[in-house]
């Protein structure tokens, strides 16, 4: 419905010689980005609701989704975040096989007459004409706006009807090509999970699924929240493998101590 299928079908034809369809069905009676439909899931959810629909629609026995979420970063704070989650999910072998990446390149934003900002510098900022924009309020709402022209009018029109506007960034795969290229790594990391196996039973798909923080300061010895190993595991036999993140690295930076920098 949003295009993905030009950079996660290519990219696993590629790597496997894998061939795939469209399952044609409206993904956003489960949530739209602009707020017409809640999204009532959490991302992996709606990717596993999405991946469910298509089997049951094209009878298949594997189906690939993505879901992606938006917001302000967990640490790098009023940095905005583009997380996608890709899965697989193989009924045949019971197989369900999730990545998630997370990218700062997004142009994720919103505007209003009451920002400070001034228009013109909120579209340089989130690369209008080239990311689209959603112009909405109460009662109005245009999407996919990717001229000048097409915004001018939609401004115009919620002035008319409540004398105020609200611009947000459209955040559909289709109209966004920095969220594209986000699901495109999101898919190479799909890839290198496929063809993971694990080391006690073979099944695919093993990989990280937690990180140990504490990795050592340099200047006074104590831990810091950096990670210091990386969990793997398997899904299917449950066996665990611990490996030390990023590899051959023993000390963190004092920078990132809270005792050394507070």
């Amino acid at each position: 419905m949003h295009g993905k299928e030009k950079v996660i079908g290519p990219a696993l034809e590629e790597a496997f010689k894998m061939k795939y369809s469209v399952a044609a069905f409206d993904t956003d009676l489960l949530g739209t980005f602009s707020g017409e439909v809640e999204r009532l899931l959490t991302p992996l959810e709606a990717a596993r609701e999405k991946c469910r629909l298509a089997l049951e629609k094209h009878d298949s026995e594997i189906a690939i989704a993505s879901e992606g979420s938006f917001g302000t970063h967990p640490t790098l704070y009023f940095m905005p975040t583009d997380e996608e989650i890709v899965l697989l999910v193989d009924r045949k072998n019971d197989l369900e096989i999730a990545v998630k990446h997370t990218s700062l390149q997004t142009n994720y934003g919103y505007f209003s007459t009451e920002s400070d900002e001034s228009l013109a510098e909120f579209l340089k900022r989130v690369k209008f004409p080239s990311h689209a924009l959603i112009v909405k309020t109460a009662d109005f709402i245009e999407k996919g706006i990717q001229s000048k022209e097409q915004l001018d009018r939609a401004i115009n029109a919620c002035i008319s009807l409540n004398g105020k506007y609200q611009l947000m960034t459209d955040m559909r795969a289709m109209y966004n090509p920095s969220r594209m290229t986000a699901i495109q790594e999101a898919t190479d990391k799909l890839i290198q999970k496929m063809q993971s196996q694990c080391p006690g039973c073979s099944r695919p798909g093993f990989g990280i699924t937690d990180a140990l923080k504490g990795l050592l300061c340099s200047t006074c010895s104590m831990p810091t929240r950096s990670i210091k190993a990386v969990i793997y595991s398997c899904e299917g036999c449950h066996y665990t493998e611990k490996v030390d993140f990023p590899e051959g690295k023993t000390e963190e930076d004092p920078m990132f101590c809270e005792l050394c920098n507070p």
